[in-house]
C-alpha cells in the first residue's frame, strides 16, 4: 500500500511516526507547502508533544529516509498537480486541514483518498468501532476519518443508544489549543471549513485563556449515525492552554433505566472483546497528561460518572486529539490495505 500523504502538520507527523512500524503501510511521497526539506525532516524527527523519532529521517536531495522509508517530498499547492502513477500511489491521505472539492477528488486516478476531517459530502463517513465495516463497500472513493472529537464520542453515544436508547442530552469538549490560534492577542481568525469569515475570540490568546466556542462534533456524528443530531444533543466547545489531550463532560436522558455498575458491566465487555483500541475504562486518578500518546479513543472515566433516578447519565471521556485521532486514521488505512484491489 503507497501512501501520499498531504501535509504534514501535527495529525500528519502523527501518521508519520505510527506507520513506521507498519511493514505494508508505505508512505512513499509527502506533499507539503513547506519546501525547506531539512525542516520537514527535523520537524518529525522532533515534537515537544511526543518528544524524539528514534528512527530519525535525514534528508537526501529532494527525499527523507529513514531504515523503513524513502519518501520523496512534493511542493504542490494542489493535488490535482501530481502524477500519481509517476510515484505508483495508491492511496492518498489529506492531512492539509484545507477545505477539499470533493468532485475534484472524485476525478483524480486514485483508488482512495482518505480525508483526516469530516465531510458530509463524502462518500463516507468513518469511525473505527462505528461504521468501520462500510469500508468493505469499494464504490467509496472519498471517505472521511471524520474528526477526533467523533471519533471519541459516538461509538461510546452508539453504545448506550443500543443498551438504554438516547432520549436527549448535551456534551461540552474541551480541547487542547491548535495552531490557528494566536500565542498573543491579535486579529480575528477566519475558517473556510466552517464557514466562518472572522472568528473574533479565536483571535484572542490561546496561552491566557479558556476561550469559548462553537463545535461541529454532533453534525461529525450525523453524518454517520443520522439519529445522533443536533435535534436530540447539544454542544460547546471550550479550548483550553494545553498541547493535547482532550476531554468531553456528557450528561444524557435515556429511555430506558440506567445504573453505574449496569454502564460499567456494559463498556467492561466491550473493552474484553473490541479488535481495535477505542474503549478503555479508567479508574485511576490521572490528568490529562497521563493520557497523551494514548491510542485508546474513547476513555471513559468512572471517577465522574454518574447516573440520577436511573434515566439521567453523566460521563467524562479522554482522548489524544492528536495521536489517538491519527492511530484510528492509521486503523482505516491498514483496513483499506486489506480489502482494497489496488
Amino acid at each position: 500500500m503507497n501512501i501520499l500523504l498531504n501535509g504534514v502538520g501535527r495529525i500528519g507527523k502523527s501518521i508519520v511516526r505510527i506507520t513506521n512500524s507498519f511493514e505494508n503501510i508505505n508512505i512513499v511521497a509527502i506533499n507539503e507547502l513547506n519546501t525547506n526539506i531539512d525542516n520537514i525532516a527535523y520537524s518529525i524527527n522532533y515534537d515537544s508533544t511526543y518528544g524524539r523519532f528514534e528512527d530519525k529521517y535525514i534528508v537526501e536531495e529532494k527525499t527523507i529516509k529513514n531504515s523503513k522509508n524513502h519518501i520523496k517530498i512534493l511542493n504542490y499547492s494542489t493535488l490535482t498537480q501530481i502524477d500519481f502513477e509517476k510515484y505508483k500511489i495508491d492511496i492518498v491521505v489529506d492531512a492539509s486541514g484545507a477545505k477539499v472539492d470533493i468532485n475534484s477528488l472524485k476525478k483524480l486516478p486514485l483508488k482512495k483518498i482518505l480525508l483526516t476531517h469530516p465531510n458530509k459530502s463524502a462518500d463516507i463517513n468513518v469511525i473505527i468501532g462505528v461504521n468501520e465495516e462500510e469500508l468493505l463497500n469499494k464504490s467509496h472513493k472519498v471517505i472521511s476519518a471524520s474528526s477526533c472529537n467523533a471519533t471519541a464520542l459516538l461509538p461510546i453515544l452508539k453504545i448506550i443508544d443500543e443498551y438504554f436508547f438516547i432520549e436527549y442530552g448535551d456534551v461540552s469538549t474541551i480541547h487542547p489549543l491548535l495552531n490557528h490560534q494566536k500565542t498573543l492577542d491579535s486579529g480575528c481568525i477566519g475558517s473556510l471549513d466552517r464557514d466562518v469569515a472572522c472568528n473574533f475570540e479565536f483571535g484572542r490568546s490561546s496561552t491566557q485563556n479558556i476561550i469559548p466556542s462553537c463545535t461541529t462534533t454532533i453534525d461529525a456524528c450525523s453524518y454517520i449515525l443520522p439519529y445522533i443530531n443536533e435535534e436530540i444533543i447539544s454542544s460547546s466547545s471550550f479550548r483550553v492552554p494545553t498541547p493535547t489531550v482532550g476531554a468531553i463532560n456528557v450528561v444524557l436522558t435515556l429511555q430506558k433505566e440506567i445504573t453505574k455498575e449496569k454502564l460499567l458491566e456494559v463498556l467492561e465487555k466491550y473493552q474484553s472483546t473490541q479488535t481495535s483500541k477505542i474503549v478503555l475504562n479508567n479508574f485511576e486518578p490521572l490528568v490529562s497528561s497521563d493520557f497523551a500518546q494514548q491510542e485508546y479513543t474513547s476513555i471513559i472515566d468512572h471517577r465522574f460518572t454518574q447516573v440520577k433516578k436511573n434515566k439521567m447519565l453523566k460521563f467524562v471521556l479522554w482522548y489524544d486529539n492528536e495521536w489517538g485521532y491519527a492511530s484510528k486514521v492509521v486503523d482505516i488505512i491498514k483496513s483499506l490495505s486489506c480489502h482494497t484491489t489496488i
